[in-house]
């Protein structure tokens, strides 16, 4: 049986209320760099996307998830995107936004709940995620979850004037 609950926290779908907590992770310049952003998003725009959050992921192919923990608070967020069902894979990033909460196993709970998912929900072959060269957190957390480096993008993304390298890591449903 696949479930997005977890021994600490669970994964929820987005709501209408959870409009100002988007709206400020989507307007936060310091990690403009994670999701490529550069411009910041109206709240009426996010509340668009709230209203059609509902919709199927084999329509709008991502799907992006609240992890929360069992008192109800927000921890962070975690994506699905670039869902490709005819070749069975997807994207996958996570963003813990409460610091407090970091380095703590949330977020490895989190992707180890939305991997157990994608591969007997979604029935995906692979999973697969970027990351700058120089995120040393995010590295250890998909690394400890067995993803592998598959390959290096050098100068894939500029960043305040300076160019990034960034790994390709992959996960196959064995």
């Amino acid at each position: 049986m696949v479930t997005l609950k977890g021994e600490h926290i669970f994964l929820r779908a987005l709501e209408p209320e959870d409009l100002d907590f988007i709206h400020e992770v989507e307007n936060n310049e310091a990690i403009w760099e994670l999701s490529n952003t550069q411009t910041p998003y109206s709240r009426y725009l996010i509340k668009q996307y709230l209203d059609e959050s509902h919709l199927d992921i084999y329509e709008v192919k991502q799907l992006r998830l609240v992890i929360s923990d069992y008192d109800n608070n927000v921890i962070g967020l975690i994506d699905i995107f670039d869902f490709d069902f005819r070749n069975r894979k997807a994207g996958i990033g996570i963003l813990i936004t409460d610091e407090a909460k970091r380095a703590k196993g949330y977020g490895s709970e989190a992707l180890s709940l939305l991997v157990n998912y994608c591969f007997n929900q979604l029935q995906l072959h692979q999973v697969y995620c970027n990351i700058s060269e120089d995120n040393e957190a995010s590295l250890k957390l998909f690394k400890n979850l067995e993803f592998q480096i598959i390959g290096l993008k050098k100068d894939w993304n500029l960043v305040h004037g300076v160019y990034k390298n960034e790994f390709l890591l992959q996960l196959i449903n064995s």
